[in-house]
């Protein structure tokens, strides 16, 4: 099992300046990028970032079955503070066609048991999800398939979504967990001691969470 790194930061300015610097040490070339409000700040910083974006292929490790310019979409949230302004080539996931996107990693990565991204960027639900892999849904036992096919999710909004699998997330050089606010507190306690979460399940060669103050409570980095 992985060892989880954990840097612990007063407010969520240091964690977003946190995953700006480590994005760029770092200096993936493929990525999947996650969506939520925790990873917008981060895009935004990193659309001013002087970087080969060029040589970026952006991936999403999940996305709900949404046109893209829908306001629950994840594409279109990475696409307007990202995406739009940067040279990276985007692969969004809004045909919600799971067949169709693992072909089209494929095209990225060759023919491999597993893709292995640079750099994955994650997200902790409320309830323990990550990506859209929920507790007690089929999706958390997919094992042969890179991106499946999630008709009921287990938080709203009650669309289906595509997700990559957990062995796809597994073989990430880098899995990089943003997280803030209290009410995550119990959950980054629960990432961070391997308990029965579906976040905890994220065993890629390096997990590096990045948390505030208020979510980390008395833990330290």
């Amino acid at each position: 099992m992985s060892e989880r790194q954990l840097r612990v930061f007063d407010d969520l300015n240091g964690v977003v300046a946190a995953a700006v610097d480590l994005f760029l040490s770092e200096a993936p070339r493929t990525i999947a990028l996650s969506g939520g409000s925790t990873p917008k700040p981060v895009y935004e910083r990193l659309a001013t970032a002087d970087y080969p974006w060029a040589e970026v292929e952006a991936f999403f490790g999940d996305d709900r079955c949404v046109p893209p310019d829908h306001p629950d979409s994840n594409f279109r949230m990475a696409n307007e503070a990202l995406l739009s302004k940067v040279a990276a080539r985007a692969h969004p996931m809004f045909e919600c066609d799971a067949d169709a996107y693992e072909r089209t990693m494929r095209e990225v990565f060759g023919d491999v048991e597993w893709p292995s991204l640079d750099l994955d960027l994650l997200g902790l639900g409320d309830d323990g999800h990550v990506a859209s892999l929920f507790p007690g849904k089929p999706a958390l036992d997919v094992t042969d398939r890179w991106v499946t096919y999630v008709p009921e999710p287990g938080m709203p909004p009650l669309v289906p979504r595509l997700t990559m699998t957990f062995p796809v997330h597994n073989a990430s050089k880098l899995a990089l967990f943003l997280v803030d606010g209290e009410g995550k507190r119990e959950r980054l306690r629960q990432l961070m001691a391997g308990e029965d979460i579906p976040a905890a399940r994220i065993n890629a060669k390096r997990v590096i969470v990045l948390a505030d103050r208020a979510a980390a409570g008395s833990r330290e980095g």
